[in-house]
């Protein structure tokens, strides 16, 4: 099973199962930003919109995208605020964004199922306004060390474990340092359900497109 065909499939429940690393996701988001005011987001892989709606009230624009037709139908949905665009797009491809027009763009739990990370920090270089803010926030590459990774189970109770790949640490600075993109932040989190002593859960970071005179 492709992954634009395994997230439609799990569209339905993703929001209802468990999902620790979601929910955490969910929370470090909105602990990083919920003191911004922005123009226009760029929500890079928007899934069932479980971030959406948190975009929708700290910007005067959001464009949420993502490849998946039942993560998209999903999101639409639960997501009626009226400054939100959603779009059907493969990060993997050209994004259908202006360029120099975004304030932040957000990458949730997406590029773990991106081989080629390059072509997204360059994207999101280009559509970027200058100041922009970048955030990515992945499950930890500690944890795919262990091999963790996403999954679902369906109604039959068969699990379906979705193609990932792994990206180093080394591997986001790289591929920033590429894009021109100035690392602000990173952090590293675990669910309050997590052992601390243990690998975190995500890893976030947040990055600056330069001014011309930086």
């Amino acid at each position: 099973m492709n992954i634009e065909t395994a997230y439609s499939s799990w569209a339905p429940r993703y929001d209802s199962d468990r999902n620790l690393t979601r929910d955490l996701d969910q929370t470090v988001t909105t602990a990083l930003l919920h003191s911004c005011r922005i123009a226009m987001t760029i929500e890079a892989g928007c899934g069932t919109g479980k971030n959406t709606a948190f975009f929708a009230g700290i910007s005067d624009v959001v464009l949420a995208l993502d490849f998946s037709p039942g993560m998209l139908a999903r999101a639409r949905q639960r997501t009626r605020e009226a400054n939100v665009d959603f779009r059907r797009a493969d990060l993997t491809e050209p994004w259908p964004c202006i360029a120099g027009t975004a304030a932040l763009v957000s990458c949730n739990l997406v590029l773990e199922h991106i081989e080629n990370i390059d072509h997204v920090f360059s994207e999101a270089a280009r559509v970027l306004a200058a100041d922009g803010l970048f955030l990515v926030s992945e499950l930890h590459p500690h944890r795919q060390y262990l091999g963790s990774q996403a999954r679902f189970t369906d109604e039959r109770q068969i699990e379906t474990r979705i193609t990932a790949y792994t990206h180093h640490i080394s591997d986001f600075l790289r591929a920033a340092s590429a894009a021109d993109l100035r690392l602000v932040t990173r952090e590293e989190s675990w669910h309050p359900e997590d052992d601390t002593a243990k690998s975190p859960r995500l890893i976030s970071f947040m990055f600056r497109k330069p001014a011309h005179n930086d």
